[in-house]
């Protein structure tokens, strides 16, 4: 059982910079995936970036070149790093991980992001 916590969410006006933080109840450094998704009102909940033990990173296009997601193993923790921020980047961003290939995977409980002037 993995537990996840986000935070880092908040109101940033079009533009702007957000770091959102995954803190994990253990070690993350053996896990086979570790990714980010958002819901936004009204809509299926989407994928934004994922990284896979082996593989590159894949990011939804809405957000190539400004959201870059990372980990630091010594904290257990995963961070998406959110830059150029638009109105349409508004929604709930939750944590994901699998800690296996195939395995059960983990949600966090999720994080608001708002954009908007």
């Amino acid at each position: 059982q993995v537990q996840l916590v986000e935070s880092g969410g908040g109101l940033v006006q079009p533009g702007g910079s957000l770091r959102l933080s995954c803190a994990a109840s253990g070690s993350i450094s053996s896990f086979y995936a570790i990714g980010w998704y958002r819901q936004a009102p009204g809509k299926q909940r989407e994928l934004v970036a994922r990284k896979r033990s082996g593989s590159s990173t894949t990011y939804a296009d809405s957000v190539k070149g400004r959201f870059t997601i990372s980990r630091d193993n010594a904290k257990d923790t995963i961070y998406l790093q959110m830059n150029s921020l638009k109105p349409e980047d508004t929604a709930v961003y939750y944590c994901n991980v699998q800690p296996g290939y195939g395995s059960e995977d983990y949600w966090g409980q999720g994080t608001q992001v708002t954009v908007s002037s």
